[in-house]
């Protein structure tokens, strides 16, 4: 047994082993009345394909049609955990080298933010950041940005996230646009913070545009 072990070749991780999950209804039984543990475990057993011990699957072998259905079981588990989302945004959204898994893991973080705004917004200004600066499509990231704005409007979330996408305008050249928008949030009286306003005043000002703005002029106290 020694010598067999010893003459063995190394234990090779195939990424078509992978099987899609079933159904939600199916698992909703065998969770047996617990589905966030059951959810959770899942997600140790997807994350056990790819890291095991002795054997390694980059994510860029992974069917990612398979990786996404996985975290939408989860998510159909249990709808408030975090976890899928996070694996979604921070892991298998960050492979090197392959742009179009790239982008087919923030559409599924786009997907499910949409599900739940005001709790999933985290992982969507995650993805914005990654499209702007690994997949360099500040399109996309604005369509993003956009998405935060529009619809992630619960007392939690932060100012910061919901004016990602006037800066991003700014960035990929849509300085008027950029312009317009900051001075209709700063009019809008929707920023009481200090330190907040001067922060866009002092960006308003560096676009030429304090002129259209007749609250910008001094920050509130």
């Amino acid at each position: 047994q020694i010598a067999i072990r010893m003459t063995a070749p190394a234990p090779v991780a195939r990424a078509e082993d992978l099987l899609p999950p079933p159904a939600v209804a199916i698992l909703r039984v065998l969770a047996d009345g617990e589905p966030a543990a059951f959810a959770y475990g899942m997600a140790l057993r997807l994350q056990a394909y790819d890291n095991q011990p002795g054997i390694s699957i980059p994510f860029a072998r992974l069917d990612y049609g398979t990786v996404t259905a996985w975290l939408d079981a989860m998510l159909g588990l249990d709808a408030r955990s975090q976890y899928p989302m996070l694996m979604a945004s921070h892991l298998y959204a960050q492979v090197l080298g392959n742009p179009d898994k790239q982008r087919q893991m923030a559409e599924f973080v786009y997907r499910k933010f949409l599900e739940a705004p005001d709790q999933r917004w985290p992982w969507l200004a995650h993805v914005t950041i990654m499209a702007k600066h690994r997949l360099r499509d500040l399109r996309l990231a604005i369509r993003y940005a956009d998405a935060i704005r529009d619809h992630a409007r619960g007392p939690d979330v932060p100012p910061w996230a919901r004016q990602m996408h006037i800066f991003l305008r700014e960035d990929v050249g849509e300085v008027e646009s950029a312009r317009a928008l900051l001075g209709g949030l700063l009019d809008s009286g929707s920023v009481t913070d200090p330190h907040e306003l001067r922060f866009l005043v002092e960006r308003l000002e560096a676009m030429g545009g304090v002129e259209n703005s007749a609250n910008t002029s001094k920050p509130r106290q």
